[in-house]
């Protein structure tokens, strides 16, 4: 195993402590000396890793005293929630409370772009999302559909419309939010809680709606906002299984998340 993959590793297993309130914000690190002496490696390697930490915004570093913990889930931006999500995962309760925060967001990401986009002045341009659409109804249609790239494929079509509306920082959002759930394949496999078929039928709605020219009624709007939030609500609930949270611990996180 090279030196950069045992620094890689060992800074993962002290950022997990992190993530897991193993170590509490404030709280001095091991030293040095300490990491060296726990995981096997001289003490240059051991000063590597401290720095890796300190790079990923997880610790502060005090000229003679060592490295404290951040408070990163106070202070810390989408990079450290990126990889406290990640890293949580041994603790499904934390876990499950983290991914009702980015489903949240990815939520009011996308609900808006979709709204905003059927509200254009000059009219919504569907051509080049038909060819997309297309091709996610390909891959939903297979036997065993390849998850990862059917959200690859929609978050494409979410940035495509932030794109044409100008919405560059909910663009870089997304893209974030995107990164998040990559890395997490429960995460992946929880987005499409329902039927892939669905995630196709909604598109297809959403085109229909796009090219009548007279745009969705009231009605219309708030039926699709009362599935869209019921079709998030089944994607927590599946997350939840796959971390193995039983429906007690999770109805219990998710009275504290409120």
């Amino acid at each position: 195993m090279g030196a950069r993959t045992v620094v890689a590793d060992v800074a993962d297993e002290l950022a997990r402590r992190v993530a897991t309130g193993v170590y509490a914000p404030g709280d001095l690190m091991p030293s040095v000396r300490q990491v060296a002496e726990e995981f096997g490696m001289n003490r240059a390697t051991a000063q590597l890793v401290l720095g890796r930490l300190e790079s990923h915004g997880l610790v502060d570093a005090h000229r003679g005293r060592g490295f404290t913990v951040r408070d990163v889930r106070r202070v810390g931006g989408l990079d450290v929630y990126r990889r406290l999500f990640r890293l949580s995962m041994p603790e499904p309760e934390l876990a499950a409370e983290m991914f009702r925060d980015i489903v949240a967001t990815e939520r009011a990401i996308v609900l808006e772009a979709l709204l905003d986009y059927t509200e254009l002045e000059s009219g919504a341009d569907t051509r080049a999302l038909h060819g997309t659409v297309d091709e996610l109804e390909s891959l939903a249609r297979a036997a065993e559909p390849d998850y990862a790239l059917l959200l690859e494929i929609e978050i494409g079509l979410v940035r495509d419309l932030l794109t044409e509306l100008g919405h560059s920082m909910r663009r870089a959002v997304l893209n974030s939010v995107g990164e998040m759930l990559f890395e997490v394949p429960e995460a992946v496999r929880a987005i499409f809680a329902v039927s892939p078929d669905m995630h196709v039928l909604v598109w297809r709605a959403l085109l229909a709606v796009w090219e009548s020219g007279s745009g969705p009624s009231e009605a219309q709007l708030s039926l699709f906002e009362d599935l869209f939030g019921m079709y998030h609500e089944k994607v927590v609930a599946r997350f939840d299984e796959l971390v193995g949270l039983d429906a007690e611990s999770a109805g219990s996180a998710a009275r504290e998340a409120v």
